[in-house]
């Protein structure tokens, strides 16, 4: 008969909740892994953001009708790439990273403030970990799988208990089986195995799983004999696998499903029947799936293999958005009383939609068929038991509400701390700003955090240099702090201002190189002519170039930098492939004619050059990287070479003088981020890890030189930016943001006045605009300018070139294939007849040298003149008279109280107003007639 025997939640449907049940105002995000991007507890919900390594934290149920407040937790310095809670603590949270290390959590109970840091830290992995879990039935048990190496952790003491045999690939799944016995995994070299930890290293059993290395996931079902396991076909379908570990050559069955890019997560949580029946494993979309296809569906699995088989499917819930992660919320948080035997958190972009499925009953009472004894939340032993030989089971308790009195359960894993309540106000905050009843509230700088715990302490910095309301701080409690720059606007100016008709542009210059250079008279352009020929450009001719040849700089190698020096606007430095630096000298009235002999030549490097770095306070300062693995600085007024740097072991992608000219900092190849003094050792003085991909990668000085900011790729060649400590380069980046996957490498434009940065790569179309802050969260997004078409190259003007009326902050210039186009930057603001002083600080004379080459390299230190930007006649916004707001009227005018009559005689007045008198005389009656004889 089992042929006949039908699922008793067959008729299962899925009741999506209206719109205003969401989980709305987020902003969330997934990152290339293989763990969960969404997981839920009896309490709370985790998920991670669109910012790396921070996680929004919201209470499962809302309270009343208030609406459920999103914060935000900076858990780790990279993306995070799986998280889980503990089955015992709803508080307890363990969360995974890219930065190769686990954190534990104790997440505060509703109205407290989140922690400043975590309670446990285990590892640094040797890759970055992919997955944790924890264990089922013992309190302080861990595993986590990073790169080919599965851990099983006792927290309690931050030690491994055993590490699993290494298997031939990237591990892309573990889990526990539901006795904590057993463990299974599922890797890349597509073979699926069982272990049992406490007994051996080894794989107990071991067997072919998929036919893809694609992702893959597994998870057990009610006993130890059988697991379900999802993959890729050959075919790249999606399949769903039955093995029965007693019998594990093969499959009991499998299932296709369709097919798509992304995995099938199975939702990890076993719905029993009793004994003798199957259970239950619902099957979750994978991520970024599109949403008019997607479906969460639930089949049956388990030892009853009759004609119908396992897999039969029960039901099945069409998705509206495109999701990016799916989590079950647990048994204990379900409503029983009204049937709902599953509960899927859907995680889109912008909302968390909780899906209920019921199982339709006439009668509203407790049915005991659908609800069977539960695990409770008393673990069964600690680490020291289990690891012993115990497998005594977690007590199981009744889902009925009135046997409900739960025990509840505190881990000694991250005890609870004295916590403050995040309704309490700093010095000067007026309490009446907050909310008590709001529940969570995010700490200012915990939005946006990439960075590492000790980012998350309360700052209360004004980025906006003018007074901030009431209103504006209580919003920016719970949005965290944001740049007065975030509503920058970057606009090509007017064609009259551009330069066209561009031809023969060299678009191959090495990436180390901006592709051309600017100051404030003009701009230098490599023509891909032969012989290295430069085109000089005057700024202050715009228009269209004329057809004929242009004269150029007859460099006589291929151009591979090029630099203006910054304190003589008529000398430029051409690095060529020759390993030669010529100068070239263009007269003050542009160039007129070709020019074929330069100024002068500085050989001694012995490979060919890619960088030029002029010394920002000395005159005739000029530093060199070159493919022989040194840095070179060159005293240009002697016309030698006189510092070299050395302890590179690959190419240098680039360099950077700090702002006072004392360091260089350069990043390498070899994966190393060095600051040298030059003057005092050729050797590095400090040296620390740079950025993983070996695709190319720009370093500049920020925050006044306190900071070193590094744009690279990752080990996944997503770009990324990372915000290193001068003081600090061996502990690794204060913070890292990744940003986006794209081939060419990011030139960052440093603006020390603002403290912003402009960074885009050749071939972009896009150019972000990032506030540095030397705390956390170090980066402020404000508004991005977008292009229509890619641009060659991307460089910033120096600040005298800005329209300071129009509020103008930054000028640059942008190359496209055949023009040349400025770029403004512009911040609106209303009272734009005063002069915007927090805007505009005073800026550093840079076209004057505060000291000579023989001074400085003497071991003399330079201070450069600051000149106000205040055109005459303004006066400072700071300064300006405050405008008195606009009095209303009271309410009691607008609400007062008419009788009938009165409201009548108003109407009639209206409408006789508007009709007019009806004694007036009509428009025809002054016009002239005829006389009546006329008429005959």
């Amino acid at each position: 008969m089992n042929r006949f025997k039908v699922s008793k939640f067959r008729h299962t449907e899925a009741r999506q909740p209206r719109r205003e049940a969401w989980i709305g105002d987020i902003r969330a995000g997934t990152a290339p892994s293989c763990g969960n991007h969404i997981k839920a507890s009896c309490s709370l919900i985790a998920f991670n953001s669109d910012h790396p390594g921070v996680l929004g934290i919201v209470p499962l149920e809302s309270q009343g009708e208030d609406k459920r407040q999103v914060t935000h937790l900076g858990c780790h310095s990279d993306l995070v790439t799986d998280l889980d809670f503990s089955p015992f603590d709803d508080f307890l949270l363990a969360t995974a990273s890219a930065d190769r290390t686990v954190k534990l959590w104790r997440l505060p109970l509703s109205g407290q403030a989140l922690p400043s840091g975590p309670g446990l830290l285990l590892g640094p992995e040797d890759a970055q970990v992919e997955v944790l879990q924890f264990h089922p039935t013992a309190d302080g048990v861990l595993l986590s799988a990073a790169g080919r190496a599965v851990k099983v952790w006792d927290a309690t003491k931050q030690q491994p208990l055993t590490e699993l045999a290494t298997h031939g690939d990237l591990v892309q799944g573990a889990a526990w089986s539901r006795d904590g016995a057993l463990l299974g995994t599922t890797c890349k070299d597509k073979q699926l195995r069982i272990f049992d930890p406490r007994a051996k290293p080894e794989a107990a059993q071991s067997t072919p799983a998929h036919e893809n290395s694609r992702d893959g996931r597994l998870v057990w079902t009610g006993t130890q004999e059988y697991l379900v396991s999802t993959g890729f076909n050959q075919m790249r379908e999606r399949e769903v696998k039955l093995w029965d570990t007693r019998l594990f050559s093969a499959a009991l069955t499998s299932l296709t499903l369709d097919t798509s890019p992304r995995c099938i997560q199975e939702g990890l949580q076993w719905h029993p029947r009793g004994p003798g029946q199957a259970s239950s494993v619902p099957r979750l979309p994978g991520p970024e799936e599109a949403g008019s296809g997607d479906q969460v569906s639930g089949a049956p699995a388990g030892p009853r293999l009759g004609a119908a088989g396992p897999g039969r499917k029960v039901t099945q819930c069409l998705l509206e958005s495109v999701l990016r992660g799916a989590a079950l919320v647990p048994r204990r948080a379900l409503a029983v009383m009204g049937c709902e035997v599953l509960r899927v958190l859907q995680l889109s972009d912008t909302a968390i939609v909780p899906i209920s499925y019921h199982v339709p009953r006439k009668t509203v009472e407790f049915h005991e068929d659908l609800f069977p004894d539960t695990a409770g939340c008393v673990p069964a032993s600690d680490p020291h038991a289990w690891w012993a030989g115990s497998d005594q089971q977690v007590q199981r308790v009744s889902l009925h509400p009135a046997r409900r009195a739960h025990p509840s359960f505190t881990s000694c894993l991250a005890p609870p701390a004295e916590l403050t309540p995040a309704t309490a106000q700093p010095a000067g905050t007026p309490v009446g700003d907050a909310d008590p009843s709001e529940g969570f509230s995010s700490t200012p700088s915990s939005l946006t955090s990439p960075s590492t715990p000790s980012s998350l302490g309360p700052s209360l910095t004004s980025t906006s240099g003018i007074g901030t309301s009431p209103s504006q701080r209580s919003l920016q409690s719970l949005l965290g702090p944001s740049s007065k720059f975030r509503h920058a606007q970057g606009s090509v100016l007017h064609r009259d201002s551009h330069i066209t008709n561009l031809k023969g542009l060299n678009l191959t210059t090495p990436g180390e190189s901006d592709g051309f250079c600017a100051n404030q008279l003009r701009v230098a352009v490599p023509l891909l002519s032969s012989g290295g020929q430069v085109a000089v450009l005057e700024l202050r001719k715009p228009g269209r170039l004329p057809d004929t040849a242009l004269p150029t700089l007859q460099n006589g190698v291929a151009v591979t930098d090029l630099a203006w020096d910054p304190f003589d606007p008529h000398r430029l430095a051409v690095a060529g492939e020759d390993a030669r630096i010529r100068l070239w000298r263009v007269p003050p009235d542009g160039l007129q004619e070709v020019l074929t002999m330069p100024e002068a030549v500085l050989t001694g490097h012995t490979e060919k050059i890619y960088s030029l770095r002029f010394h920002p306070l000395a005159a005739d300062v000029l530093a060199s990287s070159s493919y022989d693995l040194t840095v070179r600085i060159w005293d240009l007024k002697v016309g030698a070479e006189q510092l070299r740097l050395q302890g590179h072991r690959d190419q240098i992608f680039g360099l950077a003088w700090s702002p006072d000219g004392q360091q260089l900092a350069t990043v390498c190849k070899d994966g190393r981020l060095r600051i040298y003094e030059p003057r005092g050792s050729p050797e590095p003085l400090q040296e620390g890890p740079g950025p993983e991909g070996a695709r190319g990668a720009r370093v500049v000085w920020v925050c006044d030189g306190h900071y070193l900011l590094v744009s690279g790729f990752d080990s996944r060649s997503e770009r990324q930016l990372l915000l290193y400590s001068a003081k600090a380069l061996a502990g690794g980046p204060s913070a890292v943001l990744g940003l986006d996957v794209a081939p060419s490498t990011l030139l960052p434009s440093y603006d020390p006045d603002t403290g912003l940065v402009l960074l885009t790569g050749k071939g972009d179309t896009r150019v972000f605009l990032y506030e540095l802050l030397p705390e956390a969260p170090f980066f402020l997004e404000c508004n991005s300018f977008t292009s229509p078409d890619p641009h060659k190259g991307f460089i910033l003007l120096p600040k005298t070139e800005c329209d300071v009326r129009e509020v103008e902050f930054a000028r640059c210039l942008r190359l496209r294939q055949t023009s040349l186009e400025p770029v403004a930057f512009r911040l609106p603001r209303v009272r734009k007849e005063f002069f915007q002083d927090d805007v505009f600080p005073d800026t550093t004379v840079s076209w004057e040298p505060a000291l000579s080459a023989e001074a400085w390299l003497g071991g003399a230190n330079g201070t450069p003149r600051l000149l106000s930007l205040q055109p005459p006649g303004m006066t400072p916004v700071s300064q300006a008279p405050r405008e008195a707001p606009a009095r209303r009227a009271p309410s009691s005018v607008y609400l007062e109280e008419k009788s009938d009559q009165q409201k009548k005689e108003e109407l009639l007045s209206a409408m006789v107003a508007k009709l007019g008198n009806r004694e007036d005389p009509l428009p025809q009656d002054s016009f002239e007639g005829v006389d009546e004889d006329e008429w005959d």
